[in-house]
C-alpha cells in the first residue's frame, strides 16, 4: 500500500482492517475492510485530500448524519463516518455486484423488462429519501449498484453533504457535483433550489441510457452536454429503440422536461407512468389531443403530411433555402475492413465530399486491394467504384460538378470525370503524409505539397507545372477548403506537432500570404449563408459571420451542432452535409486486458478518458498514459487504483517511455517557451518525487522517444522537414553527436526497441505501394532492415521477453517470432485476435503488452465499425436559425 493507505490504516486500526484498495471515483478513493467489532467485510470511501482540507471535518460528519438515517430496501445503508489522521470518511456495507455502469460497459443495452424494473425499484428509494428530506443530486450509472438482480442506490447524500459541507468555498475543491450526461437543467445552470425533480431527470437519463445504448445527450466535451442539456429536447428513446412500449417511452419524456415543473412532481408518479398504471403524462395528453382533432383538421393535417412526404421524395434536389432541417444516418465505408487511411482516418473533411448540387457523394473506401473511389448518386441504391481511381483519397468536386480531382497514395494530383470516363494526372508532388486538396472557381487546384507547401496547378492543362508554392505554412497542412469568388482557400493547419494544436488561416489568394482565422480549430468551410464554419479540437462545430472581400470574421463564435467529430465535416453548395459524430463524448474510451484469442477484462471499469500511448512499467504494475483534451497530459495509475497527473512545464506532455529499471519515465513534451515548435524530450521519475528534467531540444520537431535497456542511448522520431531522416539516436552521455537511423524515401513511424537493445522495430511506406509495412533492424547500425509484415503493419511492439514482435495488421493483432540468436531469425506473422472495436490511430502507439502476455488496448465499447455518419439535408435553414 501507498503511504496515505498506510496512514489510513492506522488511523482505523482500533475498529477496521483495511485490506486493498476497490478504486477510485471523482470524490473518494475507496478500500475493502474488515470491520473487526462486528466481524464483517465493509467499503471505506475516503474522501480526496484536496477535497477534504476544504471541507473541515466537524460540518461534514454533522451532514452526514441526515443520510445515516436513511433505511430502504434499495438504499445501501451508511455505517459509519468520521474523521481519522485528516482523513474525511464514510463506512457502507461491502457487497459483491456490478454496477449499472459496469453492466452498460459489457451489455451496452438492457433488456427493456429489466430496465424499467431496475428504475422502478431506484426510484421507490427515491422517493422513500425524497419524503425525508434528502435529494441524492448524483444519480448515475456509478452510483446505481445491482445485487443478486437487485437495485441499490450508493452515496446516498454525500454530494449534499459534500456541497453543505463546504459551503461557498465549493470551487476551491475543484469538485462538480452531478455528472454532465444526467444532470438535469437546473443542476447544469447551477440553480440553489435543487428538488426531488433534479433525481427524477437525472434517473429518466439513466433508464434512457440503459433502453437506448447512450444517455439523452451526448456532446465531445463536458460544456457541450450542458449546451445540449439546456437547449435541446432528448430525443424520443423510440427513436433509438422502437420496442420500447409507448408508456415507457412517454413516461420517460415527461421526467426529461427542461421545466421541474413540467416533470412529475414525486418520483412514485414517475413509477407508475413506467408500469402503465398511473395518469396521463404529457406526451400521451398530446397524442391524445391529435388523435381527436376535429375531422376537418385532421383532413388537413393528413394532408400536410401526405405532402410533406412527397416533397421528401425529392431528396436532394431541393434548393438550400427551401428545405426543412433533417438527419439521417447513413453508411459509407465497408466496416468489415478496419480503416487504415491515414492520416486522419476516416475524416469526412478529407475522404468525401459532396456534389455542388447535392446530387451524388464521392468518398474513399477500403478493399482488400487497397484505396478507391466509391460514387454514390442520389438515384442510386448502392455505391460504385470509380474506374482508374485505385489507391485515390482525399475527393473533392470541381465547382461545377462535372469532375472529381483527387490524390494518391502515390503522391499524384488526378481528376476524373463524374462520369467516370478517364482519369487524367496533372501533377506529382504531393504531400507523402497529409493529403488534402480543393478546387476553386478559376480553375486553380490547390494541395498539400512536399514539405509545409501549399501548391497551385491549373486543373484544366495536364501539361502545366504547378503554377506556385505557396511556403507560409508551417507544419502540417490537414485541410482545404475553396472560398466561392475566387477569393481565397481556407487552410486547416498544425504549426508544429498535431497533438499540441492546431488552427484555421485564410489564404489570400491575391497575394500568397496566409492570415490566422481561428486559433484551436481543426478545419475550415464557408457556408453560402455568409458564415464561417469550424470544428474545435475536441469536435463541435462553430460558426461566425464572415466577410468574403476582407477575409476577416465579424462577429464571435457560436455553437451549431455539439456532437460533430472534429475535422469531420463536408459541405454542399445546395445545403446539404456530412458529419461524423464524436465518440469520444459517449462516456470516453476504455482500457482493456484481452489475451492472444481476444478474450477481454477491464483494466478499470471506474476509468474513462480519450486515451492514447498507453505504457506499462517493466513489472507490469503501473500504467503511464497520456490523454487527450484541450492540451494532452499524462497521467500514472497505480497498481492500487490511485491516479496521479503527471504536472510539467510546458502545456502538453505524451508518449511515456520507462527505463529498463521502472525508476525513470522518459516522454515528450512541449517547451518552456509554449511554442508549438519547441517540442522537447524530457524524464521524471516513476515515483514523481522531483521535477521532471529536460533531456533534449532537437532540431526539428519530436513525435516519440525511447531509451536503450542498458541507459546508453536514446532512440526518437521526429519530423521529416528539411532531414533526410525522421528516425534519430544519439548517446545519453560523452558524445552526444545526432545520427540518422533510418533513411527512407517516405516517413516512418511508431519505434520499439527490443528488450536486448540489440533491434529496432518501426513501419515505414517507404516503397511507394501506398501500403504500411513493418520492418527490423539492427540497433544501432539501422541496416540492414528485413520485412516483418508482408503486408499491411503498423504498430509494431515487442514482448517482454524479445522472442516475439506484435504489430496490428489492417483487421488483426498479429504475431512473429523473432529467434534469441546473434542473427535475426524472423518466423511467419500469425493472427491473434480482430480489431474490431480497438483504437487504430496507425502513427500512434495504441496498446502495450504486460509481461504476463496480454495486451492492454484502448477502446470505445459504444463504437463497433465507423463512427456514425450523418447526413444532414436542410443544414443552411437550420444554420441560419441558429445564427439570428
Amino acid at each position: 500500500m501507498g503511504s496515505a493507505a498506510e496512514r489510513l490504516s492506522a488511523a482505523l486500526a482500533d475498529r477496521y482492517r483495511i485490506e486493498r484498495p476497490l478504486g477510485a471515483g471523482g470524490m473518494a478513493t475507496v478500500y475493502l475492510a474488515a470491520d473487526l467489532k462486528h466481524d464483517r467485510k465493509v467499503a471505506i470511501k475516503v474522501l480526496k485530500p484536496e477535497l477534504a482540507a476544504v471541507l473541515g471535518a466537524e460540518r461534514f460528519v454533522q451532514e452526514i448524519k441526515t443520510t445515516a438515517a436513511l433505511c430502504h430496501p434499495h438504499i445501501l445503508p451508511l455505517f459509519d463516518s468520521g474523521e481519522a489522521d485528516g482523513f474525511l470518511y464514510y463506512v457502507m456495507p461491502y457487497i459483491e455486484g456490478e454496477t449499472i455502469r459496469d453492466r452498460l460497459n459489457r451489455e451496452n443495452q438492457l433488456g427493456v423488462d429489466e430496465a424499467v424494473r431496475i428504475t422502478c425499484e431506484i426510484a421507490d428509494a427515491l422517493d422513500y429519501a425524497h419524503r425525508h428530506g434528502v435529494i441524492h443530486r448524483d444519480i448515475k450509472p456509478e452510483n446505481l449498484l445491482l445485487h443478486d438482480g437487485r437495485a441499490m442506490v450508493m452515496d446516498f447524500g454525500i454530494a449534499l453533504a459534500v456541497s453543505a459541507a463546504a459551503g461557498g468555498r465549493m470551487t476551491e475543491t475543484g469538485l462538480s457535483l452531478g455528472t454532465p450526461h444526467y444532470m438535469s437543467p437546473e443542476q447544469a445552470t447551477a440553480d440553489r433550489d435543487i428538488t426531488a425533480r433534479s433525481d427524477i431527470y437525472s434517473l429518466a437519463s439513466v433508464c434512457y441510457e440503459m433502453l437506448a445504448g447512450d444517455p439523452p445527450h451526448t456532446a465531445s466535451s463536458a460544456q457541450a452536454i450542458i449546451m445540449k442539456i439546456v437547449t435541446e429536447q432528448a430525443p424520443p428513446v423510440t427513436s433509438r429503440r422502437k420496442t420500447v412500449p409507448p408508456h415507457v417511452a412517454d413516461a420517460l419524456a415527461t421526467a426529461l422536461e427542461k421545466l421541474p415543473a413540467d416533470r412529475f412532481a414525486t418520483a412514485a408518479e414517475f413509477v407508475a407512468a413506467l408500469r402503465g398504471t398511473g395518469g396521463v403524462t404529457r406526451a400521451t395528453a398530446h397524442r391524445s389531443r391529435m388523435t381527436t382533432a376535429k375531422p376537418g383538421r385532421e383532413r388537413l393535417l393528413l394532408a400536410a403530411l401526405a405532402l410533406a412526404i412527397v416533397v421528401a421524395g425529392f431528396g436532394w434536389l431541393r434548393e438550400a433555402s427551401g428545405p426543412a432541417p433533417s438527419r439521417q444516418q447513413v453508411t459509407l465505408w465497408n466496416h468489415q475492413l478496419p480503416d487504415p487511411l491515414t492520416p486522419g482516418a476516416r475524416l469526412i473533411a478529407t475522404q468525401a465530399a459532396i456534389a455542388p448540387d447535392g446530387s451524388s457523394i464521392v468518398y474513399v473506401d477500403s478493399t482488400p486491394r487497397g484505396y478507391v473511389l466509391m460514387l454514390k448518386r442520389r438515384e442510386a441504391v448502392e455505391a460504385e467504384p470509380i474506374a482508374g481511381t485505385e489507391g485515390g483519397v482525399s475527393p473533392f468536386f470541381s465547382p461545377d460538378g462535372a469532375w472529381i480531382g483527387f490524390l494518391t497514395v502515390d503522391r499524384k494530383v488526378r481528376k476524373v470525370p463524374v462520369s467516370g470516363d478517364g482519369v487524367i494526372t496533372l501533377g506529382s508532388d504531393v504531400n507523402p503524409d497529409w493529403k488534402v486538396g480543393a478546387w476553386s472557381d478559376d480553375g486553380h487546384i490547390y494541395y498539400t505539397a512536399g514539405g509545409s507547401l501549399v501548391a497551385r496547378l491549373d486543373a484544366n492543362d495536364a501539361n502545366q507545372p504547378p503554377l506556385a508554392m505557396i511556403p507560409d505554412v508551417s507544419g502540417s497542412v490537414i485541410g482545404m477548403s475553396a472560398l466561392p469568388g475566387s477569393h481565397g482557400v481556407l487552410v486547416s493547419a498544425c504549426p508544429g506537432n498535431c497533438a499540441v494544436s492546431s488552427a484555421l488561416y485564410v489564404l489570400d489568394t491575391r497575394s500568397d500570404s496566409l492570415t490566422l482565422l481561428v486559433s484551436g480549430a481543426t478545419g475550415g468551410w464557408y457556408a453560402p449563408t455568409g458564415h464561417l464554419l469550424y470544428t474545435g479540437r475536441d469536435g463541435g462545430l462553430f460558426a461566425m459571420t464572415f466577410d468574403l472581400s476582407s477575409l476577416e470574421t465579424t462577429s464571435s463564435a457560436v455553437p451549431v451542432i455539439g456532437d460533430v467529430a472534429a475535422a469531420s465535416l463536408a459541405l454542399s453548395a445546395s445545403g446539404d452535409a456530412l458529419y461524423s459524430l464524436n465518440t469520444d463524448g459517449l462516456g470516453g474510451s476504455e482500457l482493456v486486458w484481452s489475451d492472444r484469442a481476444g478474450r477481454v477484462t477491464p483494466f478499470d471499469s471506474t476509468w474513462r478518458d480519450r486515451f492514447e500511448y498507453p505504457a506499462l512499467s517493466p513489472d507490469g504494475r503501473t500504467l503511464a498514459v497520456s490523454i487527450r483534451g484541450e492540451t494532452t497530459d499524462l497521467w500514472l495509475r497505480r497498481a492500487n487504483g490511485g491516479r496521479q497527473k503527471l504536472i510539467a512545464s510546458g502545456s502538453a506532455n505524451w508518449r511515456p517511455s520507462w527505463t529498463a529499471d521502472g525508476d525513470t519515465i522518459y516522454f515528450v513534451s512541449v517547451g518552456t517557451r509554449g511554442d508549438a515548435n519547441d517540442v522537447v524530450i524530457r524524464k521524471v521519475r516513476a515515483d514523481l518525487s522531483a521535477e521532471p528534467e529536460l533531456v533534449f531540444r532537437g532540431p526539428y520537431g519530436i513525435w516519440e522517444a525511447e531509451i536503450s535497456p542498458d541507459g546508453a542511448w536514446m532512440v526518437y522520431r521526429s519530423d521529416r522537414e528539411g532531414s533526410v531522416s525522421d528516425i534519430w539516436y544519439r548517446a545519453l552521455s560523452g558524445d552526444t553527436t545526432l545520427r540518422p537511423l533510418v533513411v527512407d524515401k517516405s516517413s516512418s513511424a511508431t519505434i520499439s526497441l527490443s528488450p536486448d537493445g540489440r533491434w529496432l522495430a518501426y513501419f515505414t511506406d517507404d516503397v511507394g505501394n501506398g501500403r504500411d509495412d513493418v520492418y527490423i533492424a539492427p540497433f544501432p547500425e539501422g541496416t540492414p532492415r528485413q520485412l516483418v509484415s508482408r503486408g499491411q503493419g503498423t504498430e509494431p511492439r515487442w514482448s517482454r521477453d524479445g522472442r516475439e514482435l506484435y504489430f496490428k495488421s489492417a483487421t488483426h493483432m498479429m504475431a512473429v517470432s523473432v529467434g534469441a540468436g546473434p542473427q535475426l531469425d524472423v518466423g511467419d506473422p500469425r493472427e491473434l485476435f480482430p480489431l474490431d472495436g480497438y483504437r487504430n490511430a496507425r502513427n500512434r502507439q495504441q496498446y502495450d503488452v504486460a509481461p504476463d502476455g496480454r495486451f492492454l488496448m484502448i477502446r470505445d465499447p459504444r463504437r463497433e465499425g465507423a463512427a456514425p455518419v450523418v447526413y444532414a439535408q436542410g443544414f443552411l435553414a437550420e444554420l441560419r436559425e441558429v445564427m439570428r
